[in-house]
């Protein structure tokens, strides 16, 4: 099957690169790297079946692309939750208008099946833990917003023009090849100053934090759900929590080091952070699913991993 992948040369991207050149896809890369990295996906750059194109989906001709595309993981787009307060229009056009650009080139070349990653921030500030995909969706973040914009945009096109959709909303996941997101902060400022760790708000903020071969598995298992349904929503999360106090004396700890922790106060990190997020990924579970890593130990393996390339 030939498979183009958003965003192929990033984080998560990669991953689902890998998976897909393994099941002996042709995959084609769409990426600009603007937080996606070459070295990502450097050992299948002689592979016959996978092709890089260095494009930017917002502003670039991509239709061409499509053309005999069968299967679209839609990755893509700008990960930082907190940089909406400062340019709101960010998530718009990164997010938003970006995942427009790649509905209008499927619609075009008729491409009908597309996989697109989106987060627990369109949930708001949930009352109910776990939270369900049932729960009303009420972002309070330019960020969640923009993702559940994005997916009733990808609803929309499943029912008006026959395609289907398999929407992903994550808790916080990690890993191997992150570059962004609590661990890899933490690492880069104990390695600039490993006697004292700021850390946004009070420490408290608790959340589900899944280790990146955990999710990947969990999106390729939900594909199982093969039913007339247009649009599959599924959550991906650990059934457990960890506070980012925890995180950082988990850090600390495999860094060797005993930072005075300096918190800068309040319950949450930055306008629009969530401070309590638990997902309920009972779906997901009946379709055969299981994590391998507690929040905990996500993040401790996360952060070897880290450590290991030592950027920073």
């Amino acid at each position: 099957m030939k498979v183009l992948v958003t965003g192929g040369a990033g984080f998560i991207g990669s991953h689902v690169v890998d998976r897909l050149l393994a099941l002996h896809n042709e995959v084609m890369i769409l990426d600009n790297l603007s937080s996606g990295n070459e070295a990502n996906i450097k050992t299948h750059m002689n592979d016959a079946n996978i092709s890089f194109h260095r494009v930017d989906i917002l502003h670039d001709d991509i239709e061409r692309l499509f053309g005999g595309v069968e299967e679209v993981w839609h990755l893509a787009a700008n990960p930082e939750v907190r940089i909406g307060a400062e340019d709101t229009r960010v998530h718009l056009d990164q997010n938003v208008i970006a995942t427009y650009n790649i509905l209008e080139a499927m619609r075009r070349n008729g491409v009908r099946r597309i996989i697109f990653t989106s987060t627990s921030t369109v949930y708001g500030e949930a009352t109910v833990l776990p939270t369900p995909e049932s729960y009303p969706t009420i972002p309070i973040s330019l960020y969640g917003a923009s993702k559940l914009a994005c997916e009733a945009l990808i609803a929309s096109y499943c029912h008006t023009f026959d395609m289907h959709a398999w929407i992903y909303r994550f808790a916080n996941v990690i890993g191997r090849r992150s570059s962004h997101g609590v661990i890899y902060d933490f690492i880069c400022k104990l390695r600039a100053n490993p006697n004292e760790l700021k850390i946004l708000g009070d420490g408290n903020q608790t959340k589900s934090y899944i280790y990146i071969d955990d999710c990947i598995e969990a999106m390729f298992v939900g594909l199982n759900d093969t039913d007339d349904t247009p649009v599959h929503i599924f959550n991906i999360g650990t059934d457990d929590t960890v506070s980012v106090r925890r995180i950082a004396e988990i850090v600390s700890s495999e860094m060797r080091v005993s930072p005075q922790l300096r918190f800068t106060g309040g319950i949450r990190g930055w306008k629009g952070d969530v401070p309590l997020m638990l997902l309920d990924a009972t779906k997901l579970r009946k379709l055969g699913w299981e994590q391998r890593y507690n929040s905990e130990a996500a993040v401790r393996k996360a952060t070897r991993d880290l450590l290991a390339i030592g950027r920073c």
